[in-house]
């Protein structure tokens, strides 16, 4: 094992970590807020480290190999997040070290859970500060997913493997290469999206804050009531469009840029994606018309607004769903674990893998009706590789393995069931809010017991780092020679 690379690797995302430090810092600054010290501080402590790990492995170039690139990929996950920790704990806030990693790691993993329950009442630089940490979360996601995830065969991602890209000592120079193009790409439509939720009646600060978190589909919010604090309809449509921007594929963005629009209609993953949130949108916006709504246009709007947000993982909310009825309440707990598109900000089983899953039961059921028929299945209108469809369904049995053990550890630790499934769901699928009064739209996760939050916090992680990059480092065979 070589871990001279991944000193360096880390070194390097502790120096960008903390000079995005100085940004709540400049923030504070401005607004007159004392909690410029911290930042300005826990900027340099992060800067500090980072110089000194790169330092102890100057002037080598060493190989980034693929057993290199699992243990990069979770401890510099892990690190960020201990790192961003930092000034939630040294604020004023009054969180101990439990709930300031939890915030962190609910952060940078884009999850949206939180623990701190008087938001309106925090600094603009605390505030920005979590709206930065999804943001970053948000990019850094689509960096592994389309330069990383592929050439480890994560889950399937093998299927999205870009050209030149399928040798393991080419991981850094290729992740290095996508990433600028990727970046601007994210920051334009950052930027989309704070002039749309301006000019749709939010303020230039919670613009920018919710727009960073928007496009991350990550939920953070500057305010308790989330959404339905500003009870604006043209906010919650802006928000709409640009959490379903977010769930889709970047690559796509950048061949349509290069004039390639085909790519989108003609995509099979954006077509289910949308189909699916068309479908679940209809159905519930019937039951509720059908049970006492009787706004049409209300209704649309609330339920898509949610429907969009929890499926997409944003978290999100403009009302406690938990009001609508049994059938309602179903629903959510099931679109947590659909999430987006693969190579989006969004997170869950993701779409792709239905569609992989469900072309595997279609073959199936044609064998039994022409058992001498040679049935290939396809995804894209290409040949699915046998290897390719191990992984997806590995990916399948060991999400839903993980799930059951995460909830009944849960439940062991006191939580009553819709609680427990609710929040490893949530955790798992990046989601933010669960089900109930403790983890629901109208809760936070300030109320759990210390080991429950370190328990969630692992979940957080192993779902957005797609379950197998954080478990195969954990197994005895992984480290032999």
């Amino acid at each position: 094992m070589n871990y001279r690379p991944i000193i360096k690797v880390i070194g390097i995302f502790l120096i960008i970590l903390g000079i995005f430090m100085f940004i709540p810092a400049a923030v504070d600054m401005i607004s007159g807020t004392k909690d410029i010290k911290v930042f300005v501080l826990s900027g340099l402590i992060t800067i500090l480290i980072g110089v000194i790990l790169n330092l102890s492995v100057w002037g080598r170039n060493d190989v980034l190999g693929t057993k290199e690139a699992f243990i990069l990929t979770t401890l510099s996950w892990f690190v960020i997040a201990v790192f961003s920790a930092i000034p939630f704990y040294l604020s004023d806030i009054g969180l101990n070290f439990t709930d300031s990693f939890f915030e962190s790691m609910s952060g940078i993993t884009t999850t949206g859970a939180t623990v701190i329950d008087a938001l309106d009442d925090q600094s603009r630089g605390i505030l920005i500060w979590r709206s930065l940490l999804q943001w970053l979360g948000g990019i850094g996601i689509i960096v592994m997913a389309v330069a990383v995830l592929p050439m480890l065969q994560i889950g399937g991602m093998q299927l999205f493997r870009l050209e030149s890209s399928d040798a393991s000592d080419k991981i850094l120079p290729r992740a290095t290469q996508i990433a600028g193009s990727l970046t601007l790409l994210y920051l334009t439509l950052t930027l989309l999206c704070t002039l749309a939720y301006k000019f749709s009646g939010m303020g230039l600060f919670d613009s920018l804050a919710h727009s960073m978190t928007t496009i991350s589909t990550g939920g953070y919010s500057t305010h308790n009531e989330s959404f339905k604090y500003f009870d604006n309809a043209m906010i919650d449509y802006m928000a709409i469009i640009f959490m379903i921007l977010g769930s889709l594929p970047f690559v796509l963005y950048l061949h349509l840029i290069r004039g390639k629009a085909s790519t989108f209609y003609k995509d099979s993953q954006v077509i289910s994606f949308i189909l699916t949130l068309f479908i679940i949108v209809f159905l519930t916006c019937l039951y509720l018309y059908f049970n006492g709504f009787s706004d049409n246009f209300e209704i649309l709007r609330i339920v898509s607004f949610n429907i969009v947000s929890i499926m997409t993982g944003t978290g999100y909310v403009t009302a406690n769903y938990m009001e609508w009825g049994s059938f309602a309440v179903i629903i959510f707990f099931f679109i947590m674990f659909i999430g987006g598109c693969a190579g989006s900000t969004s997170c869950g089983i993701k779409i792709f893998r239905f569609q992989v899953l469900f072309q595997h039961i279609k073959i199936q059921l044609k064998k039994i009706s022409y058992p001498n028929a040679i049935l290939i299945p396809q995804y894209n209108r290409k040949e699915i590789p046998d290897g390719a469809s191990r992984s997806v369904m590995a990916f399948f049995l060991l999400f839903f393995l993980s799930f059951i053990l995460l909830s009944s550890a849960l439940s062991f630790m006191g939580l009553d069931t819709i609680t427990a499934l609710s929040a490893a769901a949530s955790a798992l699928a990046n989601v933010g809010p669960g089900l109930g009064d403790t983890v629901g739209p109208a809760g936070s996760y300030s109320s759990l017991s210390i080991g429950i939050k370190w328990l969630l916090s692992f979940g957080m992680l192993l779902g957005r780092l797609e379950l197998f990059t954080v478990l195969v480092i954990l197994t005895p065979y992984f480290w032999r020679k």
